[in-house]
């Protein structure tokens, strides 16, 4: 299959060894394996005047569609392009003076799009949306009463005279949702802003240490001629090497989790259990709860217990503090919390990272950028001793580092840690990726930095008529 100008390297596979995609050639580490246009997409309700409903890119001044007065968008350009996804959904929030939620919305345009197209959008769709998986027998009975209300809410929205569904089918629509919605985030990747689903990806199964990972492309419709734009899209991209023949994977969770966590939470939302080799082998499980190390010595086993209960409770307030921004009492309290983990927990103990990386973020909002950057070294250093080498989430985390670093004047430790993000960036995102192209430029920018602050230091040293040690490099 092809889409635009990328050929598909996977191929469906329904034999011996179950439902997946494998790969039908070697692949390289940064190669797109395959991508694939949304079926439908929807912004959060809670974000529906602060996204672009086309391209999902988070932009300051939107404008309205004059119609629904609901949907928003960068231009007429975007606008133009999401007409055809819009245009039933227009219609039905005049009818009803307002939008639904998000599940209700995605629901609607799913069906819309079914009825026009009979559930294949193009060529390369491998599987027709109507036949995923929609496991509503295994919800738990608080997710199918929720599933009940949207359904209920959906048949007050669905416009008259159209052809009418049964529940049962409305309710297989929204099953599917809840199991295969894919969440979409802005341009820079720092914030979730709406669903959406992806019939091809849906068929990629999960691994906790996958060889593939997602990223949402948004596309570009900033050229004059419309023949000339890229539409919003998710590419599969290979994470390392991967021989022909062999199963493409992508987590459902974030690694950063005991293996029996992220079981559980596999087993909760996805309805499966996780059998792969860092769960069944519980695989980083010992450096995710690990003790601090000093002098070949450790902590009684009762310190350790009695910080990581501390930890626990106090993420929960660190939360609470940071819904209200609170944000002189939510750096008090990791204060404290960062103090009783000293020498008690180790730099990959989960609940350290997880505090650090609070930590780190507020100080950073703050402009505390010494500290700040201090606690980024620290969660940094922890995630590489965790993440697969190309997670995204490792080269965003050392992306974040490295700007605090710059941000503070530690030009040198900056500029490194900007490199190596760029590195894993260009696997996970590739080059062309708006997050990619920003830290291409911090990049250059901290190089012409560091270049200046290296021949000021020879200078100072030359007029001093001292020698110029490499560490003063």
């Amino acid at each position: 299959m092809t889409v635009g100008n990328i050929e598909s390297a996977a191929l469906f596979d329904t034999g011996k060894k179950g439902r997946g995609l494998r790969a039908i050639r070697e692949l390289s580490a940064g190669e797109i394996v395959f991508a694939e246009p949304s079926f439908s997409a929807v912004v959060f309700d809670s974000l529906a005047s602060q996204v672009c409903h086309s391209c999902f890119r988070h932009q300051a001044k939107l404008h309205r569609c004059a119609q629904c007065k609901f949907a928003h968008y960068c231009d007429r350009t975007c606008q133009t392009a999401c007409w055809d996804e819009h245009k039933q959904e227009c219609g039905a929030i005049k009818k009803i003076g307002k939008a639904p939620n998000e599940h209700v919305r995605l629901a609607a345009r799913v069906l819309w799009r079914i009825q026009k197209k009979t559930g294949i959008v193009s060529d390369s769709q491998l599987i027709p949306v109507d036949q995923l998986e929609d496991h509503i027998s295994d919800l738990l009975e608080e997710d199918f009463k929720k599933l009940q209300t949207n359904v209920h809410n959906f048949q007050e929205y669905w416009s008259h005279g159209r052809k009418q569904h049964s529940v049962d089918y409305i309710s297989h629509i929204f099953g599917i949702i809840k199991c295969n919605g894919f969440t979409l985030s802005d341009q820079r990747g720092l914030q979730a802003v709406g669903v959406g689903l992806f019939p091809n990806l849906c068929l990629v199964n999960h691994d906790c240490w996958p060889n593939c990972t997602v990223i949402l492309n948004h596309g570009n419709q900033s050229a004059l001629c419309s023949a000339l734009h890229s539409q919003r899209r998710i590419e599969l991209r290979a994470l390392e090497k991967i021989p022909e023949g062999e199963e493409l994977t992508v987590s459902y969770v974030d690694f950063l989790n005991l293996s029996a966590d992220r079981q559980k939470k596999l087993k909760e939302d996805f309805h499966f259990e996780c059998i792969c080799a860092h769960c069944s082998q519980h695989i980083k499980d010992d450096l995710m709860t690990a003790a601090a190390e000093s002098g070949g010595s450790k902590p009684s086993a009762e310190d350790v217990d009695e910080v990581t209960a501390f930890s626990k409770a106090c993420l929960v307030e660190i939360e609470k503090f940071r819904l209200q921004g609170n944000f002189h009492e939510l750096m008090k309290l990791c204060h404290e919390c960062m103090g009783k983990q000293d020498n008690i927990l180790a730099d990959t103990n989960l609940y350290r990272l997880r505090v650090l990386s609070v930590a780190s973020e507020v100080l950073s909002y703050l402009q505390s950028f010494s500290e700040a950057a201090e606690c980024s070294h620290k969660m940094a250093d922890g995630y590489m001793k965790l993440y697969h080498p190309n997670n995204p989430q490792l080269g965003m985390a050392i992306m974040r580092a490295g700007v605090t670093h710059w941000h503070a004047g530690q030009i040198e430790v900056g500029h490194s840690m900007i490199c190596k993000a760029y590195s894993i960036l260009l696997v996970t995102h590739g080059p062309n990726h708006a997050i990619t192209r920003d830290l291409e430029s911090m990049r250059s920018q901290t190089e012409i930095e560091l270049k200046m602050y290296q021949y000021r230091t020879m200078e100072d040293a030359a007029l001093k008529k001292q020698p110029v040690t490499s560490s003063s490099l």
